[in-house]
Protein backbone atom coordinates (compact mmCIF):
# COMPACT_ATOMS: atom_id res chain seq x y z
CA UNK A 1 0.00 0.00 0.00
CA UNK A 2 2.75 2.27 0.79
CA UNK A 3 4.37 1.76 -2.48
CA UNK A 4 1.28 2.61 -4.68
CA UNK A 5 0.65 5.64 -2.15
CA UNK A 6 3.79 6.76 -3.70
CA UNK A 7 3.71 6.04 -7.18
CA UNK A 8 0.07 8.20 -6.97
CA UNK A 9 1.72 11.04 -5.21
CA UNK A 10 4.07 11.17 -8.33
CA UNK A 11 1.86 11.05 -10.24
CA UNK A 12 0.01 14.05 -8.13
CA UNK A 13 3.48 16.00 -8.45
CA UNK A 14 3.83 15.44 -12.62
CA UNK A 15 0.06 16.58 -13.20
CA UNK A 16 0.74 19.91 -10.80
CA UNK A 17 3.45 20.44 -13.35
CA UNK A 18 1.76 20.27 -16.53
CA UNK A 19 3.00 16.95 -17.27
CA UNK A 20 6.50 17.97 -17.29
CA UNK A 21 9.35 16.20 -15.36
CA UNK A 22 11.55 19.24 -14.93
CA UNK A 23 8.63 21.62 -12.33
CA UNK A 24 11.42 24.43 -12.76
CA UNK A 25 10.51 25.16 -16.52
CA UNK A 26 7.19 26.03 -15.51
CA UNK A 27 9.10 29.39 -12.96
CA UNK A 28 11.05 32.03 -14.09
CA UNK A 29 12.81 34.87 -11.57
CA UNK A 30 12.04 38.62 -12.61
CA UNK A 31 14.42 41.35 -11.65
CA UNK A 32 13.22 45.04 -11.39
CA UNK A 33 16.17 46.70 -13.28
CA UNK A 34 19.15 44.74 -15.50
CA UNK A 35 21.62 46.59 -14.71
CA UNK A 36 22.28 46.22 -11.08
CA UNK A 37 24.22 47.52 -8.44
CA UNK A 38 26.29 46.57 -5.46
CA UNK A 39 24.13 46.99 -2.38
CA UNK A 40 20.99 48.12 -4.51
CA UNK A 41 17.78 47.07 -3.36
CA UNK A 42 15.87 45.39 -6.38
CA UNK A 43 12.60 44.30 -6.90
CA UNK A 44 12.30 40.52 -7.13
CA UNK A 45 9.35 38.22 -8.42
CA UNK A 46 9.18 34.32 -8.90
CA UNK A 47 7.08 33.98 -12.66
CA UNK A 48 4.51 30.67 -11.95
CA UNK A 49 3.42 30.19 -15.41
CA UNK A 50 1.24 27.05 -14.22
CA UNK A 51 -0.29 28.91 -10.78
CA UNK A 52 1.61 25.87 -8.91
CA UNK A 53 1.12 26.02 -5.28
CA UNK A 54 4.93 26.75 -4.07
CA UNK A 55 5.95 26.87 -0.37
CA UNK A 56 9.39 28.13 1.50
CA UNK A 57 11.21 30.28 -1.11
CA UNK A 58 14.43 31.45 -1.08
CA UNK A 59 16.83 33.21 -2.98
CA UNK A 60 20.41 32.85 -3.07
CA UNK A 61 23.78 34.23 -4.59
CA UNK A 62 27.01 32.97 -4.21
CA UNK A 63 26.16 30.14 -1.65
CA UNK A 64 24.58 33.14 0.72
CA UNK A 65 20.83 33.68 1.11
CA UNK A 66 19.63 36.86 0.11
CA UNK A 67 17.05 38.15 2.34
CA UNK A 68 13.42 39.84 1.23
CA UNK A 69 11.69 42.49 2.22
CA UNK A 70 8.56 43.90 0.72
CA UNK A 71 8.95 42.03 -1.96
CA UNK A 72 13.03 43.59 -3.02
CA UNK A 73 16.17 41.81 -3.11
CA UNK A 74 19.36 43.60 -1.36
CA UNK A 75 22.74 42.43 -2.85
CA UNK A 76 24.87 43.14 -0.50
CA UNK A 77 27.73 40.25 -2.18
CA UNK A 78 31.24 40.84 -1.52
CA UNK A 79 32.48 40.45 -5.11
CA UNK A 80 31.24 42.10 -8.25
CA UNK A 81 30.89 40.77 -11.83
CA UNK A 82 28.56 37.77 -13.35
CA UNK A 83 26.51 36.42 -11.10
CA UNK A 84 23.89 33.48 -10.77
CA UNK A 85 20.27 34.44 -8.77
CA UNK A 86 19.14 31.32 -7.49
CA UNK A 87 15.40 30.93 -6.41
CA UNK A 88 14.61 27.66 -4.17
CA UNK A 89 11.40 26.55 -2.95
CA UNK A 90 9.14 23.44 -2.62
CA UNK A 91 6.29 22.05 -4.34
CA UNK A 92 5.03 19.33 -2.14
CA UNK A 93 8.19 17.87 -0.39
CA UNK A 94 9.91 18.41 -3.70
CA UNK A 95 12.77 21.18 -3.63
CA UNK A 96 12.88 22.97 -6.78
CA UNK A 97 16.06 25.14 -8.25
CA UNK A 98 15.19 27.91 -10.83
CA UNK A 99 18.30 30.30 -11.95
CA UNK A 100 18.53 33.70 -13.60
CA UNK A 101 21.87 34.92 -14.99
CA UNK A 102 22.40 38.55 -14.27
CA UNK A 103 25.33 40.92 -13.69
CA UNK A 104 26.33 43.26 -10.31
CA UNK A 105 28.23 46.21 -11.12
CA UNK A 106 30.13 48.86 -8.83
CA UNK A 107 28.01 51.27 -6.78
CA UNK A 108 29.65 54.42 -7.65
CA UNK A 109 31.77 55.61 -10.67
CA UNK A 110 35.54 55.44 -11.18
CA UNK A 111 37.26 58.56 -9.88
CA UNK A 112 38.87 60.21 -12.24
CA UNK A 113 43.15 60.48 -11.91
CA UNK A 114 45.73 62.91 -13.28
CA UNK A 115 49.76 62.24 -12.89
CA UNK A 116 52.66 64.82 -12.20
CA UNK A 117 56.20 64.00 -13.42
CA UNK A 118 58.39 63.49 -10.59
CA UNK A 119 61.89 62.41 -12.70
CA UNK A 120 62.19 61.02 -16.20
CA UNK A 121 65.24 58.09 -16.45
CA UNK A 122 66.56 56.49 -19.62
CA UNK A 123 64.80 53.29 -20.87
CA UNK A 124 65.89 50.64 -23.56
CA UNK A 125 64.18 50.97 -26.29
CA UNK A 126 64.67 46.72 -27.42
CA UNK A 127 62.52 46.33 -24.11
CA UNK A 128 58.99 45.41 -24.81
CA UNK A 129 57.70 45.87 -21.54
CA UNK A 130 55.72 43.43 -19.91
CA UNK A 131 56.48 43.58 -16.76
CA UNK A 132 57.96 45.92 -14.13
CA UNK A 133 58.45 45.63 -10.47
CA UNK A 134 60.87 46.99 -7.58
CA UNK A 135 62.03 44.78 -4.96
CA UNK A 136 64.46 45.47 -2.25
CA UNK A 137 65.17 48.61 -4.19
CA UNK A 138 65.81 47.08 -7.27
CA UNK A 139 63.95 47.06 -10.65
CA UNK A 140 63.40 44.06 -12.43
CA UNK A 141 61.52 44.00 -15.67
CA UNK A 142 60.21 41.19 -18.10
CA UNK A 143 59.83 42.03 -22.28
CA UNK A 144 57.80 40.19 -24.75
CA UNK A 145 57.72 39.33 -28.49
CA UNK A 146 58.75 35.73 -29.78
CA UNK A 147 62.86 36.01 -30.43
CA UNK A 148 62.82 38.94 -27.64
CA UNK A 149 61.40 37.76 -24.32
CA UNK A 150 63.69 38.63 -21.49
CA UNK A 151 64.00 38.56 -17.82
CA UNK A 152 66.03 41.61 -16.31
CA UNK A 153 67.76 43.56 -13.07
CA UNK A 154 67.75 46.77 -14.03
CA UNK A 155 69.85 50.09 -12.57
CA UNK A 156 66.47 52.01 -12.86
CA UNK A 157 68.25 55.89 -12.66
CA UNK A 158 71.14 54.77 -15.82
CA UNK A 159 68.85 52.19 -17.52
CA UNK A 160 71.89 49.60 -17.43
CA UNK A 161 70.96 46.23 -18.28
CA UNK A 162 72.39 44.58 -14.79
CA UNK A 163 71.54 40.81 -15.47
CA UNK A 164 69.20 39.84 -18.19
CA UNK A 165 67.97 36.27 -18.82
CA UNK A 166 66.89 35.67 -22.30
CA UNK A 167 63.37 33.03 -23.32
CA UNK A 168 63.29 30.32 -26.21
CA UNK A 169 62.92 31.85 -29.09
CA UNK A 170 59.30 30.30 -28.96
CA UNK A 171 58.08 32.14 -25.94
CA UNK A 172 56.42 35.25 -25.98
CA UNK A 173 57.36 36.56 -22.15
CA UNK A 174 54.62 37.91 -20.04
CA UNK A 175 53.99 39.81 -16.37
CA UNK A 176 56.08 39.60 -13.17
CA UNK A 177 55.91 39.55 -9.48
CA UNK A 178 58.52 38.90 -6.98
CA UNK A 179 57.57 37.60 -3.31
CA UNK A 180 59.91 35.53 -0.95
CA UNK A 181 62.79 35.94 -3.15
CA UNK A 182 60.87 34.43 -5.78
CA UNK A 183 60.32 36.02 -9.28
CA UNK A 184 57.06 34.70 -11.55
CA UNK A 185 56.76 35.05 -14.72
CA UNK A 186 54.05 34.45 -17.00
CA UNK A 187 53.67 33.58 -21.35
CA UNK A 188 50.88 34.85 -23.58
CA UNK A 189 50.30 31.82 -24.89
CA UNK A 190 51.97 29.06 -24.22
CA UNK A 191 50.12 27.98 -21.13
CA UNK A 192 53.10 27.78 -18.71
CA UNK A 193 55.25 30.56 -16.78
CA UNK A 194 58.49 30.42 -14.78
CA UNK A 195 59.97 30.69 -11.16
CA UNK A 196 62.91 32.09 -10.77
CA UNK A 197 65.21 32.55 -7.62
CA UNK A 198 65.68 36.19 -7.39
CA UNK A 199 69.52 36.09 -6.29
CA UNK A 200 70.86 34.63 -9.84
CA UNK A 201 67.45 34.40 -11.95
CA UNK A 202 67.97 31.15 -12.15
CA UNK A 203 65.00 28.92 -13.31
CA UNK A 204 63.48 27.02 -10.13
CA UNK A 205 60.70 25.17 -11.78
CA UNK A 206 58.08 25.55 -14.78
CA UNK A 207 53.83 26.18 -13.78
CA UNK A 208 50.51 25.37 -16.18
CA UNK A 209 48.05 27.33 -16.27
CA UNK A 210 44.69 26.39 -15.19
CA UNK A 211 41.04 27.79 -16.44
CA UNK A 212 42.25 31.43 -17.02
CA UNK A 213 43.15 31.32 -20.91
CA UNK A 214 46.18 33.12 -21.17
CA UNK A 215 49.58 34.81 -19.43
CA UNK A 216 49.07 39.15 -18.97
CA UNK A 217 50.20 40.27 -15.68
CA UNK A 218 51.21 39.48 -12.33
CA UNK A 219 51.07 41.14 -8.89
CA UNK A 220 51.09 40.24 -5.02
CA UNK A 221 49.39 41.20 -1.59
CA UNK A 222 52.23 39.32 0.20
CA UNK A 223 50.55 36.16 0.93
CA UNK A 224 49.12 35.38 -2.66
CA UNK A 225 49.27 36.16 -6.34
CA UNK A 226 46.87 37.96 -8.52
CA UNK A 227 47.30 37.58 -12.56
CA UNK A 228 45.10 38.65 -15.49
CA UNK A 229 44.43 36.84 -18.61
CA UNK A 230 42.72 39.20 -21.26
CA UNK A 231 39.15 38.52 -19.64
CA UNK A 232 37.50 40.12 -16.97
CA UNK A 233 38.76 38.36 -14.51
CA UNK A 234 41.87 38.01 -12.21
CA UNK A 235 42.42 35.08 -10.36
CA UNK A 236 43.86 34.34 -7.11
CA UNK A 237 46.57 31.72 -7.25
CA UNK A 238 48.56 30.27 -4.48
CA UNK A 239 52.50 30.96 -4.49
CA UNK A 240 53.41 27.93 -3.28
CA UNK A 241 51.83 25.58 -5.90
CA UNK A 242 50.56 27.92 -8.79
CA UNK A 243 47.21 26.52 -8.34
CA UNK A 244 44.08 28.64 -9.20
CA UNK A 245 42.15 29.34 -5.97
CA UNK A 246 39.80 31.73 -7.62
CA UNK A 247 38.51 34.78 -8.79
CA UNK A 248 37.61 38.32 -9.09
CA UNK A 249 35.53 40.32 -11.87
CA UNK A 250 36.62 43.96 -12.68
CA UNK A 251 33.69 46.03 -13.11
CA UNK A 252 32.38 49.72 -12.55
CA UNK A 253 28.93 50.80 -11.93
CA UNK A 254 27.79 50.36 -16.03
CA UNK A 255 29.59 47.36 -17.17
CA UNK A 256 31.70 44.74 -16.39
CA UNK A 257 35.27 45.27 -17.84
CA UNK A 258 38.14 42.88 -19.49
CA UNK A 259 41.40 44.86 -19.79
CA UNK A 260 43.58 44.82 -17.11
CA UNK A 261 47.05 44.14 -18.52
CA UNK A 262 49.90 44.60 -16.17
CA UNK A 263 49.24 44.83 -12.63
CA UNK A 264 50.71 46.24 -9.07
CA UNK A 265 49.54 45.59 -5.82
CA UNK A 266 49.45 48.70 -3.57
CA UNK A 267 47.49 48.75 -0.05
CA UNK A 268 44.59 46.92 -0.72
CA UNK A 269 44.30 48.11 -4.43
CA UNK A 270 45.17 46.55 -7.77
CA UNK A 271 46.87 49.01 -10.33
CA UNK A 272 46.12 47.78 -13.95
CA UNK A 273 47.44 49.34 -16.91
CA UNK A 274 44.26 49.32 -19.99
CA UNK A 275 45.24 47.47 -22.89
CA UNK A 276 46.66 49.92 -25.59
CA UNK A 277 45.40 52.69 -23.82
CA UNK A 278 46.68 55.51 -22.07
CA UNK A 279 45.20 54.49 -18.96
CA UNK A 280 45.47 52.63 -15.88
CA UNK A 281 42.74 51.29 -13.51
CA UNK A 282 42.91 51.03 -10.25
CA UNK A 283 41.10 47.79 -8.83
CA UNK A 284 39.64 47.08 -5.19
CA UNK A 285 41.45 43.94 -4.75
CA UNK A 286 38.83 42.28 -2.87
CA UNK A 287 35.53 43.35 -4.86
CA UNK A 288 37.00 43.65 -8.40
CA UNK A 289 35.35 47.25 -8.60
CA UNK A 290 37.05 49.78 -10.42
CA UNK A 291 37.53 52.65 -8.12
CA UNK A 292 39.43 55.33 -10.29
CA UNK A 293 40.76 55.38 -13.60
CA UNK A 294 44.20 57.41 -14.21
CA UNK A 295 44.37 59.85 -17.55
CA UNK A 296 48.03 59.42 -18.55
CA UNK A 297 47.23 60.74 -21.60
CA UNK A 298 49.90 63.25 -22.43
CA UNK A 299 52.84 60.99 -21.24
CA UNK A 300 53.67 59.11 -24.83
CA UNK A 301 54.57 62.71 -26.32
CA UNK A 302 57.33 62.92 -23.82
CA UNK A 303 59.46 59.76 -25.92
CA UNK A 304 61.04 59.91 -28.60
CA UNK A 305 60.54 57.49 -30.91
CA UNK A 306 63.57 54.89 -31.53
CA UNK A 307 64.06 52.19 -34.88
CA UNK A 308 61.73 49.79 -32.46
CA UNK A 309 58.98 52.16 -32.93
CA UNK A 310 55.59 50.47 -33.84
CA UNK A 311 53.11 53.19 -33.80
CA UNK A 312 50.26 50.29 -33.33
CA UNK A 313 52.23 48.39 -30.36
CA UNK A 314 54.42 50.66 -28.69
CA UNK A 315 52.04 51.52 -25.88
CA UNK A 316 52.20 52.16 -22.31
CA UNK A 317 52.80 49.01 -20.63
CA UNK A 318 54.31 48.57 -17.12
CA UNK A 319 53.45 49.77 -13.68
CA UNK A 320 55.93 49.39 -10.44
CA UNK A 321 55.60 51.10 -7.13
CA UNK A 322 58.46 52.44 -5.11
CA UNK A 323 57.58 52.09 -1.65
CA UNK A 324 60.05 53.89 0.04
CA UNK A 325 60.13 56.75 -2.55
CA UNK A 326 55.70 56.62 -2.35
CA UNK A 327 55.86 56.93 -6.25
CA UNK A 328 54.86 54.85 -9.03
CA UNK A 329 57.33 53.68 -11.89
CA UNK A 330 55.64 53.92 -15.11
CA UNK A 331 56.94 52.93 -19.05
CA UNK A 332 55.89 52.08 -22.65
CA UNK A 333 56.90 48.99 -24.59
CA UNK A 334 59.72 50.77 -26.70
CA UNK A 335 59.76 53.31 -24.64
CA UNK A 336 63.23 55.63 -24.08
CA UNK A 337 62.15 57.01 -21.04
CA UNK A 338 60.93 55.13 -17.65
CA UNK A 339 58.40 58.12 -15.73
CA UNK A 340 58.54 58.76 -12.06
CA UNK A 341 54.96 59.95 -11.00
CA UNK A 342 52.91 61.02 -8.51
CA UNK A 343 49.38 59.95 -8.74
CA UNK A 344 46.37 62.81 -7.89
CA UNK A 345 43.45 63.51 -8.36
CA UNK A 346 41.85 65.53 -11.17
CA UNK A 347 40.32 68.31 -9.72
Amino acid sequence: MGKLFSISGALLFFLACGGSADPAKHFSIQLENKAIQQNQQVGVALKNKKDIEISDLHYYMDGKELPVENGKLTLDLPTLGNKTLVAKFKIEEKTVEVEKDMRLLAADAPEVYTYEIVNSYPHDTGAYTQGLEFYNGTLYESTGKRGNSSVRKVDFETGEILQQIDMDNTIFGEGITIMNDKLYQLTWQSGMGFVYDISNLEKIKNFVYGKSREGWGLCNDGSKIFKSDGTEKIWFLDPETMEEQGYIETATNKSIFNMANELEYVDGKIYANVYQKESMMIIDATSGAIEGVINFGGLKNKVNKGPEWDEGNSVLNGVAYHPERETFFVTGKNWDKLFEVKIRKKE
